[in-house]
């Protein structure tokens, strides 16, 4: 029995070791770490990912399958649920850092069964809106940078787009304002005109990117 983190790094706002060490904080003892560098989990499947590819060959019966949330196996629906249920099927426990979600194929209940299968769906469902949300706000921020260069860009935000990044992942894992605020280090305003509207704060940030 092992325990494998597995981590998709897709923007340079994310980091590997920062993966791994939220993990081991949250008490995993990580045998191995399998990472995919520079890959969208909206558009490449796990499976057809260089090191994703590892895990379906690796992990055996009893093996801990880690992951920072759902969204790194994926951001489409169906490919999140098709390789949790696939790993369960194998044996392997799937366990999640954030929220310490476990997803194991070996409950029997079926009670069990039909609350972890639901989950199971939401959660992906929840990766992929928010995955949409991204895109939608990017396009967003793409419009506002054009026209004028020299227009006037209104008020700096006191957040950069890490800071932007982890409050809107944090919001679409259901945490509130004041416990954002003190993860990232903002004020509760700024992540409430966050999640008020985003479009507005993307286009904010954006300016100043320019």
């Amino acid at each position: 029995m092992k325990t494998v983190l597995y981590a998709r790094v897709s923007t340079l706002d994310q980091n590997l070791s920062h993966q791994r060490t939220q993990a081991e904080a949250a008490g995993f003892v990580i045998d191995e770490v399998i990472a995919d560098e520079g890959v969208s989990g909206v558009s490449t499947r796990l499976a057809d990912r260089p090191e994703g590819r590892r895990l379906f060959d690796k992990l055996r019966q009893g093996d801990v399958l880690v992951v920072r949330w759902v969204d790194r196996l994926g951001r489409n629906y169906q490919d999140v649920t098709d390789a949790i249920r696939h790993f369960m099927r194998q044996g392997v426990i799937v366990k999640t850092v954030i929220n310490g979600m476990t997803f194991d194929g070996a409950t029997t209940d079926p009670v069990q069964q039909a609350v972890r299968d639901a989950l199971i769906a939401f959660m992906a469902a929840t990766a992929q809106a928010q995955a949409e949300a991204t895109k939608a706000a990017q396009r967003a921020g793409i419009e506002a940078r054009k026209g004028d260069e020299t227009r006037y860009r209104g008020k700096k935000p006191s957040y950069g787009r890490m800071e932007f990044q982890q409050v809107v992942d944090l919001l679409a894992q259901g945490a509130g304002a004041s416990a954002i605020a003190k993860a990232t280090g903002l004020s509760r305003q700024a992540i409430l005109r966050i999640r008020d509207d985003r479009a507005t704060a993307e286009k904010a940030l954006a300016k100043w990117e320019a």
